[in-house]
């Protein structure tokens, strides 16, 4: 209000365009270890419209096919999913006028499927294959898929350079511009590792000297890892993808599916934030590094996705009892200031 009683207009921000990503913020994580020494950040890219940091991986797939003229006005696009980027493509597709297949296996979250439909999506759930390969046997329908449907087109988000453009252009700029300066630390969740590569090329752009660590999971066969039973989506892959023989982490962390529920709880419970299970195992994996990180160090994660999906599975003491090993040291609630310190 001015001196003379009336009120002054307020400078609003620019009206977002909500057909692909927002700009997200990073918030500093004083709660979660206390007493570390580290300055600990976190990129909130949860807050993307469809929940994770897949709507800026869609955009630019998507933008990439419009490009090349290979997604025509009215056509069809047809993806592998675990879920988070067959919402944020389902999303843009039905902003964009075309129509969207899913493909997912068994472990695809139910809130992510539903809200693929609620979007348009058609939701194709592949078996289990013998071998226990589902990203393999979903790769393999959307094959199928395009040879049945007149004009389709694939994403390949597993090998397009579109996927890594994303977060190179777009995630770890705005991060960096968040801090004030490239972190000496970044942990990044890994499964067709498009974020992780587009990190690592901003890196090497930029000449940042940023150490850049891959989280993965148990059970993933990304890097040469064996491949095993998961029951958490959203991290690791049955096979190792195009985009990872391009990817160059400093250091691999290799997280257990308990220490991912202790992870998401422990981020919770500490600093309000209810995250998925690739962001649990990135808290987990910085937990095991914490010891050696100098004091007054920058570390970076990246908050990849929400934790509603994960409400019935990683916040379910029942679910957690039944479906994972070490359940009980998962779910428990400790004071320690670093419950993953000797663990790594």
């Amino acid at each position: 209000m001015t001196t003379d009683g009336t009120v002054q207009a307020l400078s609003m921000p620019s009206v977002a365009i909500h057909g692909g990503y927002l700009p997200t913020p990073a918030t500093q994580l004083d709660k979660l270890f206390p007493g570390s020494g580290v300055r600990l950040h976190a990129k909130l890219d949860q807050l993307q419209l469809s929940g994770s940091t897949k709507e800026r991986t869609a955009q630019f797939l998507l933008d990439s096919l419009e490009h090349s003229g290979a997604l025509i006005p009215g056509g069809t696009v047809v993806e592998s999913t675990s879920g988070n980027l067959g919402m944020a493509l389902a999303r843009q597709c039905t902003q964009r006028g075309y129509a969207f297949v899913a493909v997912i296996d068994g472990r695809a979250n139910i809130a992510a499927t539903k809200t693929m439909a609620a979007f348009g999506a058609r939701v194709e759930m592949v078996a289990t294959p013998s071998d226990g390969n589902r990203l393999r046997a979903r790769v393999q329908r959307v094959e199928q898929l395009l040879a049945e449907i007149p004009g389709a087109v694939t994403t390949n988000q597993y090998g397009s350079i579109a996927n890594p453009s994303a977060h190179a252009s777009t995630t770890l700029p705005e991060l960096v511009a968040s801090l004030g300066g490239p972190p000496d630390h970044l942990y990044v969740a890994m499964s067709t590792t498009g974020s992780l590569l587009g990190c690592q090329l901003a890196i090497e752009r930029a000449g940042w000297a940023t150490r850049l660590v891959g989280v993965d999971a148990e059970g993933s066969a990304l890097f040469g890892g064996a491949l095993g039973e998961r029951k958490l989506p959203g991290l690791g892959a049955g096979f190792a993808t195009p985009l990872s023989q391009q990817a160059r982490p400093d250091a691999i962390h290799r997280i257990s599916e308990a220490d991912m529920v202790r992870g998401c709880r422990l981020l919770a419970r500490r600093e309000g934030l209810m995250a998925g299970a690739s962001t649990g195992a990135i808290v987990a994996a910085i937990g095991y590094d914490l010891p050696t990180l100098r004091p007054g160090a920058s570390v970076a994660m990246l908050v990849h996705d929400g934790g509603g999906a994960y409400l019935p599975t990683v916040y379910d003491d029942d679910w957690v009892r039944a479906q994972i090993a070490g359940a009980e040291a998962a779910i428990a609630v400790t004071e320690a200031p670093n419950p993953f310190a000797g663990k790594a």
